[in-house]
């Protein structure tokens, strides 16, 4: 595995990850191309990621802030740009003037020839104002030491807003968003670790597959062990985990990353409904004052340490099935996965069914006449479910024994 996906399975993916260049990385994992933080707080992790994300896409290859960043730099000038304009930015900032006019790449790099920062507004499409000198709270801390990262780091924590750094000397373009910094790459950089990392996925899905085939097929037997289900739940969140890494690539690229897009939908297309179908079908039932919900058992084995994902054990305990102890005691699904392959069955359909039945076991014991008894399911429909269930049977049977 190449050394980038590698540092996924050994660090949190999408909750910050070691990344390039020096100071704070991150590659957040909410899509939104709006850059907005006046609805979050500064200091939630989860928003800080989101506006991380929403600013690596208003910046990708593409866009027009981004040709005027480009502009910048090949003219050999640093800049300073807030994204963001409000009653904080204003009561930091001194000098300049007032332009309010439309954002144009050309307009950024003549403007970024003056000294001083520049403010645009929080959807980056109009130059707010220019020539700027920031004052922020210089008790706040930072470790930047360079006068202008220093500024831009204390600006993006004091205002919430981005910040964005041209440097001239090192001729980077860094982003700060609250706590964060990221430092920008050229495509072609991010492309090849993308395309490395698309490959690890391809043989990770391959693998998922299988165990995947086999937990069918022992479903069918009736031959489950929380082992079984905890290697299909374990594959399934490395898909989930490198896919978010590549996604992260894909929202750096832009333009660029258009044909990675492609591939990666069609790699990871139903995998998080398999993630909830396998939760839902094996969830314990209800006890106690507060029972563990498939949300909650979601939310946990996203919580598992990319270390502990690599022990099965660890995986079984949030999937709420026991520890090392209980791997090998059978357990029966409720038949979520195998009806959700039938075709044309309504959601609502499978939950009565289930309800109904039970188990998995007694769904492909019923007959046509058994399955009509329940609510919404008439003769065609009946059929349908008798004959799609006998089909899984024996498709994952045979593609276990041959």
């Amino acid at each position: 595995m190449h050394e980038r996906v590698h540092a996924q399975l050994q660090g949190p993916i999408g909750r910050g990850l070691p990344g390039r260049g020096t100071g704070r990385t991150s590659r957040p994992r909410v899509a939104d191309n709006r850059i907005d933080s006046a609805s979050v707080a500064p200091n939630d992790k989860n928003s800080t990621d989101a506006r991380m994300r929403a600013t690596l896409a208003a910046v990708a290859p593409g866009t027009e802030l981004r040709e005027g960043l480009e502009r910048i730099l090949r003219g050999r000038t640093g800049a300073l740009l807030v994204l963001g304009h409000d009653k904080t930015v204003d009561s930091i900032s001194t000098g300049g003037f007032e332009i309010g006019i439309e954002f144009s790449a050309t307009g950024l790099r003549e403007l970024s020839k003056m000294d001083g920062a520049i403010v645009l507004d929080r959807d980056a499409t109009r130059l707010m104002r220019a020539a700027v000198h920031l004052m922020p709270d210089p008790s706040i801390h930072t470790d930047e030491t360079g006068t202008r990262h220093r500024t831009a780091d204390r600006v993006a924590r004091q205002t919430g807003f981005p910040v964005i750094s041209v440097s001239q000397s090192m001729h980077i373009i860094a982003l700060y968003v609250d706590d964060q910094r990221y430092v920008l790459e050229d495509s072609g950089a991010i492309l090849s670790r993308a395309n490395q990392a698309l490959a690890t996925l391809e043989r990770y899905k391959l693998r998922l597959d299988e165990v995947s085939g086999t937990l069918s097929a022992l479903e069918i037997e009736d031959l489950v062990t929380v082992r079984d289900v905890a290697a299909v739940a374990q594959r399934l969140e490395m898909v989930r985990r490198i896919a978010t890494e590549i996604d992260g690539y894909v929202v750096e690229l832009g333009t660029d990353g258009r044909l990675l897009t492609l591939q990666l939908n069609e790699l990871v297309a139903g995998v998080a409904g398999e993630r909830e179908l396998v939760v839902r079908d094996y969830l314990p039932p209800a006890a106690g004052r507060k029972p563990k919900t498939a949300d909650d058992v979601l939310f946990e084995l996203d919580a598992v340490s990319p270390t502990d994902l690599l022990d099965i054990a660890q995986v079984a305990r949030a999937l709420q099935l026991g520890g090392a102890e209980q791997l090998d005691a059978a357990v029966t699904p409720r038949g979520y996965r195998l009806l959700a392959k039938v075709p044309r069955l309504p959601g609502a359909v499978i939950d009565r069914l289930i309800e109904h039945f039970g188990h998995l076991q007694k769904l492909l014991a019923a007959s046509i006449d058994d399955l009509q008894t329940v609510e919404g399911v008439g003769e065609n429909r009946a059929r349908t479910v008798r004959e799609g269930l006998s089909r899984l049977a024996e498709s994952s049977i045979l593609e276990r024994y041959v």
